[in-house]
């Protein structure tokens, strides 16, 4: 399910508990409206939000919300900043029962409430059991640093998993030492960490990743560009496409739709390099 979509159908969850005497879409769009408004200082009229469930909860497709003013407010009403909050640390209930939960403490410096000295990782399954793995006291006495410690949480969290006895990589940060351990071709999905396509052998991971099947042709070419300044005219012109949203330019290494916001890109063009990216002084072509 799209960050978006889980979003409005979060916000009529609430609009159930929150407006206990309305039962009907119409009723909890006009409370919505009416909460909105006092609450929030925000107008975001009934029939928007009965659009919204139409789509989302009727006909179980993708919310037309292309404002991200309105997507920070909704975000707001369910408590969280604004949408990349909501989209970085939303759980669904249901969910929690899968979730791993780690604890560290060393020495006196409690991290967890709870534990005494010592490195201690706790995995705790909620709905059973909990088992607990004490790191050796050689590990502290040699100095496990910072890194050390990262990488191993991420070992035990699921940032590498195993599937079919083979070791893959599917969180959404990449650690160099990891990366590539096993080929795409040989998964069958793949999701947007931000900057390009990670491959992925599951439908699902959490909620807010939109996973997708895999392309092989955007998973090795589809990229992008995170060094603007790098581009001139020289390199990037009839190489790359850019995305432009709320005046603010992405580039990319291949044409298709920019999966942040879903807008088409654009072949980039003289005038776009030179005011978003390495500046032509030579630029002769007017903006399409």
């Amino acid at each position: 399910m799209s960050k978006k979509k889980l979003l409005i159908h979060e916000v009529f969850e609430k609009a159930r508990k929150d407006f206990p005497a309305e039962s009907t879409k119409n009723g909890w769009c006009k409370e919505l409206v009416d909460h909105f408004e006092k609450k929030l200082k925000f107008i975001i009229n009934e029939k928007t939000f009965v659009r919204y469930y139409d789509a989302c909860l009727r006909d179980n497709t993708e919310p037309n919300i292309k404002d991200i003013k309105i997507l920070n407010k909704l975000s707001e009403y369910l408590g969280y900043t604004d949408f990349t909050d909501f989209s970085r640390t939303f759980v669904k209930k249901n969910d929690e029962a899968k979730s791993t939960t780690v604890k560290i403490s060393v020495d006196d410096k409690e991290v967890i409430p709870g534990v005494n000295s010592g490195i201690v990782i706790s995995l705790t399954n909620t709905v059973e059991t909990t088992q607990n793995f004490s790191v050796p006291e050689f590990v502290k006495q040699n100095g496990l640093g910072i890194m050390e410690i990262a990488l191993l949480l991420f070992l035990v969290t699921g940032n590498v998993v195993f599937s079919n006895n083979k070791k893959i990589n599917d969180g959404p940060f990449t650690l160099g030492l990891m990366s590539g351990v096993e080929p795409a071709g040989e998964k069958k999905y793949m999701y947007w960490n931000g900057e390009r396509y990670v491959a992925t052998d599951s439908s699902y991971i959490r909620p807010g990743l939109d996973i997708v099947a895999m392309n092989e042709h955007l998973f090795q070419h589809f990229k992008k560009i995170t060094r603007k300044d790098t581009l001139t005219k020289q390199n990037a012109l009839g190489r790359t496409w850019y995305s432009k949203y709320y005046n603010e330019v992405e580039f990319f290494t291949d044409d298709g739709i920019d999966p942040d916001n879903g807008r088409e890109l654009r072949k980039s063009t003289s005038l776009i390099i030179y005011k978003y990216a390495g500046k032509q002084k030579d630029s002769i072509e007017a903006e399409e």
